[in-house]
């Protein structure tokens, strides 16, 4: 899909050197991939705060159960 976007030659220029990037496509496109990395991981963080555990459970005891 073409699309058309108005970013800043600089910035796009200072990625691309700094990623040894060839293209502003690749510059673009691994900026996407680290963004939705990112937040990702935020939502994944965000899980652990949500997570109730059993107080009385013995890792140890399941362990030596077989």
């Amino acid at each position: 899909m073409a699309t058309n976007l108005a970013i800043d030659d600089n910035l796009i220029e200072q990625a691309r050197v700094l990623g040894k990037h060839k293209t502003k496509k690749a510059v673009v496109t691994e900026a996407l991939h680290e963004y939705i990395q990112r937040r990702k991981q935020t939502d994944i963080l965000n899980v652990f705060n949500s997570i109730s555990y059993d107080k009385d459970y013995d890792y140890k005891k399941q362990r030596k159960v077989k």
